[in-house]
Protein backbone atom coordinates (compact mmCIF):
# COMPACT_ATOMS: atom_id res chain seq x y z
CA UNK A 1 0.00 0.00 0.00
CA UNK A 2 1.49 3.63 -0.82
CA UNK A 3 1.56 6.11 1.45
CA UNK A 4 -1.91 7.87 1.72
CA UNK A 5 -3.56 4.93 0.30
CA UNK A 6 -7.03 3.47 2.03
CA UNK A 7 -5.88 1.44 5.60
CA UNK A 8 -9.46 1.16 6.65
CA UNK A 9 -11.97 2.78 9.01
CA UNK A 10 -11.53 2.04 12.17
CA UNK A 11 -12.87 1.59 16.06
CA UNK A 12 -12.53 5.21 16.08
CA UNK A 13 -14.94 5.78 13.41
CA UNK A 14 -17.65 3.94 14.82
CA UNK A 15 -17.22 5.52 18.33
CA UNK A 16 -17.15 9.08 16.78
CA UNK A 17 -20.69 7.79 14.74
CA UNK A 18 -22.09 6.73 17.84
CA UNK A 19 -20.73 9.15 20.59
CA UNK A 20 -22.69 11.84 18.07
CA UNK A 21 -26.01 9.76 17.88
CA UNK A 22 -25.75 10.55 21.70
CA UNK A 23 -25.02 14.33 21.46
CA UNK A 24 -26.49 15.33 17.87
CA UNK A 25 -25.57 18.97 18.91
CA UNK A 26 -23.90 21.61 17.41
CA UNK A 27 -21.38 22.49 20.32
CA UNK A 28 -20.14 18.76 20.74
CA UNK A 29 -19.87 18.40 17.09
CA UNK A 30 -17.83 21.79 16.88
CA UNK A 31 -15.42 20.22 19.83
CA UNK A 32 -15.09 17.25 17.74
CA UNK A 33 -14.98 18.31 14.30
CA UNK A 34 -10.89 17.04 14.13
CA UNK A 35 -11.77 13.45 15.13
CA UNK A 36 -14.63 13.62 12.53
CA UNK A 37 -11.71 14.73 9.66
CA UNK A 38 -9.28 12.08 10.97
CA UNK A 39 -11.80 9.24 11.27
CA UNK A 40 -14.69 9.96 8.82
CA UNK A 41 -13.83 12.20 6.04
CA UNK A 42 -9.76 11.23 5.61
CA UNK A 43 -11.22 7.78 5.23
CA UNK A 44 -13.70 8.17 2.98
CA UNK A 45 -11.77 10.14 0.90
CA UNK A 46 -8.83 7.53 0.58
CA UNK A 47 -11.60 5.00 -0.30
CA UNK A 48 -12.60 7.00 -3.16
CA UNK A 49 -9.54 7.27 -4.53
CA UNK A 50 -8.50 3.42 -4.13
CA UNK A 51 -11.83 3.15 -6.11
CA UNK A 52 -11.81 5.87 -8.43
CA UNK A 53 -10.20 3.81 -11.74
CA UNK A 54 -12.41 1.30 -11.25
CA UNK A 55 -15.29 2.70 -10.92
CA UNK A 56 -14.39 4.71 -14.13
CA UNK A 57 -14.00 1.91 -16.15
CA UNK A 58 -17.43 0.89 -15.37
CA UNK A 59 -19.06 4.06 -16.16
CA UNK A 60 -16.65 6.78 -17.59
CA UNK A 61 -19.29 9.78 -16.66
CA UNK A 62 -19.18 8.97 -12.79
CA UNK A 63 -18.14 11.17 -10.45
CA UNK A 64 -14.92 9.95 -8.51
CA UNK A 65 -13.82 13.59 -6.67
CA UNK A 66 -13.26 12.55 -3.00
CA UNK A 67 -15.10 15.35 -1.92
CA UNK A 68 -18.24 16.28 -0.05
CA UNK A 69 -21.34 16.68 -1.93
CA UNK A 70 -20.13 15.15 -4.83
CA UNK A 71 -19.09 11.66 -3.45
CA UNK A 72 -19.94 12.09 0.27
CA UNK A 73 -22.61 12.97 2.06
CA UNK A 74 -22.70 15.80 4.15
CA UNK A 75 -22.44 15.74 7.54
CA UNK A 76 -24.90 18.87 8.14
CA UNK A 77 -28.89 17.63 8.02
CA UNK A 78 -31.51 19.63 5.84
CA UNK A 79 -33.70 20.17 8.93
CA UNK A 80 -36.44 22.90 7.27
CA UNK A 81 -38.55 20.02 6.18
CA UNK A 82 -38.47 17.19 8.64
CA UNK A 83 -40.01 16.81 12.24
CA UNK A 84 -36.41 15.36 13.40
CA UNK A 85 -34.21 18.53 14.21
CA UNK A 86 -31.34 16.55 14.74
CA UNK A 87 -28.66 18.79 13.07
CA UNK A 88 -26.02 16.13 12.38
CA UNK A 89 -26.21 13.06 9.97
CA UNK A 90 -25.08 9.93 12.26
CA UNK A 91 -24.23 7.41 9.30
CA UNK A 92 -22.18 8.42 6.48
CA UNK A 93 -22.38 6.75 2.57
CA UNK A 94 -20.39 7.32 -0.64
CA UNK A 95 -22.32 7.58 -4.16
CA UNK A 96 -20.98 7.38 -7.40
CA UNK A 97 -22.95 8.71 -9.77
CA UNK A 98 -23.19 10.32 -12.46
CA UNK A 99 -23.49 14.22 -11.76
CA UNK A 100 -26.99 15.63 -13.13
CA UNK A 101 -30.09 16.89 -12.49
CA UNK A 102 -32.32 14.54 -10.78
CA UNK A 103 -29.88 11.32 -10.03
CA UNK A 104 -31.65 10.15 -7.04
CA UNK A 105 -33.82 8.30 -10.30
CA UNK A 106 -31.20 7.06 -12.06
CA UNK A 107 -29.21 3.94 -11.34
CA UNK A 108 -26.00 4.45 -8.73
CA UNK A 109 -23.62 2.48 -7.00
CA UNK A 110 -23.22 3.18 -2.80
CA UNK A 111 -21.44 2.72 0.25
CA UNK A 112 -23.10 3.18 3.82
CA UNK A 113 -21.96 3.40 6.93
CA UNK A 114 -23.46 3.43 10.52
CA UNK A 115 -22.56 2.77 13.84
CA UNK A 116 -23.58 -0.36 13.75
CA UNK A 117 -23.38 -1.42 10.38
CA UNK A 118 -22.30 -1.18 6.47
CA UNK A 119 -24.16 -1.74 3.76
CA UNK A 120 -22.94 -1.33 -0.10
CA UNK A 121 -24.49 -1.67 -3.64
CA UNK A 122 -26.28 -0.04 -6.73
CA UNK A 123 -29.48 0.67 -7.56
CA UNK A 124 -32.08 4.08 -7.53
CA UNK A 125 -31.72 6.37 -4.61
CA UNK A 126 -35.69 7.01 -5.08
CA UNK A 127 -37.04 5.87 -8.31
CA UNK A 128 -39.87 7.61 -10.29
CA UNK A 129 -42.98 5.27 -11.21
CA UNK A 130 -43.08 6.49 -15.05
CA UNK A 131 -39.11 4.90 -14.04
CA UNK A 132 -39.83 2.05 -13.03
CA UNK A 133 -43.18 1.71 -15.64
CA UNK A 134 -40.14 1.61 -17.99
CA UNK A 135 -38.33 -1.01 -16.31
CA UNK A 136 -41.45 -3.09 -16.29
CA UNK A 137 -41.71 -1.93 -20.30
CA UNK A 138 -38.13 -3.29 -20.86
CA UNK A 139 -38.67 -6.23 -19.25
CA UNK A 140 -41.87 -7.18 -21.21
CA UNK A 141 -40.09 -5.88 -24.57
CA UNK A 142 -37.42 -8.21 -24.30
CA UNK A 143 -37.32 -10.83 -21.29
CA UNK A 144 -34.19 -12.22 -22.96
CA UNK A 145 -32.29 -9.38 -22.42
CA UNK A 146 -33.34 -8.94 -18.80
CA UNK A 147 -32.38 -12.19 -17.74
CA UNK A 148 -28.63 -11.82 -19.19
CA UNK A 149 -28.23 -8.59 -17.11
CA UNK A 150 -29.97 -10.39 -13.85
CA UNK A 151 -27.90 -13.68 -14.44
CA UNK A 152 -25.41 -13.41 -11.86
CA UNK A 153 -28.31 -12.59 -8.94
CA UNK A 154 -29.37 -16.77 -9.03
CA UNK A 155 -25.68 -17.61 -8.55
CA UNK A 156 -24.72 -15.15 -5.42
CA UNK A 157 -25.55 -14.84 -2.04
CA UNK A 158 -23.91 -11.45 -1.31
CA UNK A 159 -27.05 -9.18 -2.46
CA UNK A 160 -30.43 -9.30 -1.98
CA UNK A 161 -33.23 -7.05 -3.56
CA UNK A 162 -34.64 -4.33 -2.04
CA UNK A 163 -37.42 -1.40 -2.52
CA UNK A 164 -41.14 -1.40 -1.26
CA UNK A 165 -43.10 -3.49 -3.82
CA UNK A 166 -47.08 -3.62 -4.92
CA UNK A 167 -48.86 -5.20 -2.70
CA UNK A 168 -51.23 -6.63 -5.92
CA UNK A 169 -49.91 -9.00 -8.42
CA UNK A 170 -48.77 -6.32 -11.74
CA UNK A 171 -48.71 -9.28 -14.05
CA UNK A 172 -49.78 -13.01 -12.97
CA UNK A 173 -48.28 -14.88 -15.96
CA UNK A 174 -44.77 -13.66 -14.50
CA UNK A 175 -42.98 -16.02 -12.56
CA UNK A 176 -42.32 -15.44 -9.12
CA UNK A 177 -38.55 -14.81 -9.84
CA UNK A 178 -39.02 -12.00 -12.32
CA UNK A 179 -42.07 -10.60 -9.93
CA UNK A 180 -39.69 -10.23 -7.62
CA UNK A 181 -38.23 -6.96 -9.90
CA UNK A 182 -40.98 -6.49 -11.70
CA UNK A 183 -42.99 -5.60 -8.24
CA UNK A 184 -40.74 -2.86 -7.17
CA UNK A 185 -41.93 0.82 -6.77
CA UNK A 186 -38.41 1.42 -6.18
CA UNK A 187 -35.19 -1.09 -6.93
CA UNK A 188 -31.60 -1.59 -5.51
CA UNK A 189 -29.63 -4.30 -4.24
CA UNK A 190 -27.89 -4.24 -1.18
CA UNK A 191 -24.95 -6.15 0.76
CA UNK A 192 -25.78 -5.48 4.40
CA UNK A 193 -22.97 -6.23 6.61
CA UNK A 194 -22.56 -6.02 10.34
CA UNK A 195 -19.20 -3.94 11.90
CA UNK A 196 -16.38 -6.25 11.32
CA UNK A 197 -12.58 -6.28 10.43
CA UNK A 198 -13.15 -6.25 6.38
CA UNK A 199 -14.58 -2.63 7.48
CA UNK A 200 -10.69 -1.64 9.68
CA UNK A 201 -8.57 -2.60 6.59
CA UNK A 202 -7.90 -2.75 2.59
CA UNK A 203 -10.17 -5.84 2.11
CA UNK A 204 -12.59 -3.58 2.35
CA UNK A 205 -12.12 -2.53 -0.99
CA UNK A 206 -11.79 -5.82 -2.12
CA UNK A 207 -15.08 -6.76 -1.49
CA UNK A 208 -16.33 -3.03 -2.85
CA UNK A 209 -14.86 -4.12 -6.20
CA UNK A 210 -15.75 -7.35 -6.39
CA UNK A 211 -19.50 -6.57 -5.32
CA UNK A 212 -19.57 -3.52 -8.08
CA UNK A 213 -17.66 -5.57 -10.53
CA UNK A 214 -21.05 -8.61 -10.28
CA UNK A 215 -23.62 -5.52 -10.46
CA UNK A 216 -22.16 -3.73 -13.22
CA UNK A 217 -24.16 -5.32 -16.36
CA UNK A 218 -27.43 -4.58 -14.47
CA UNK A 219 -25.82 -0.96 -13.86
CA UNK A 220 -25.73 -0.59 -17.94
CA UNK A 221 -29.49 -2.22 -18.09
CA UNK A 222 -31.14 0.42 -15.62
CA UNK A 223 -29.15 3.09 -17.10
CA UNK A 224 -31.25 2.56 -20.76
CA UNK A 225 -34.30 3.89 -19.02
CA UNK A 226 -32.38 7.02 -19.20
CA UNK A 227 -31.85 6.53 -22.81
CA UNK A 228 -35.19 5.65 -23.74
CA UNK A 229 -37.19 8.60 -21.57
CA UNK A 230 -34.92 10.66 -23.09
CA UNK A 231 -34.58 9.74 -26.74
CA UNK A 232 -36.04 12.73 -28.27
CA UNK A 233 -33.06 14.83 -26.69
CA UNK A 234 -30.14 13.21 -25.92
CA UNK A 235 -27.24 14.77 -24.45
CA UNK A 236 -23.48 14.03 -26.39
CA UNK A 237 -22.32 11.96 -23.30
CA UNK A 238 -25.31 9.40 -23.30
CA UNK A 239 -24.81 8.97 -26.57
CA UNK A 240 -21.09 8.38 -26.27
CA UNK A 241 -21.67 5.82 -23.14
CA UNK A 242 -24.62 4.04 -25.59
CA UNK A 243 -21.48 3.38 -28.31
CA UNK A 244 -19.31 2.30 -25.48
CA UNK A 245 -21.51 -0.04 -23.92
Amino acid sequence: MPDGGFHGFSQNTIEFLSDLKANNTKSWFEDHKRAYTEYVLKPAQSLISELSGFMLAIDPYLETSPAVGKTISRIYRDTRFSKDKSPFRTHIWITFKRLRKGWIDAPAFFFELTPVSYRYGMGFYSAAKDTMDTFREMIDNDPGEFKRAVSFYAEQRKFIIEGDRYKKRLDPSKPDDILDWYQRKNLYLVCNCAIDNRLFGYELVSDLTEGFNQLKDLYHYLYKIKSIQNSSGRSGDEYEFRKRY
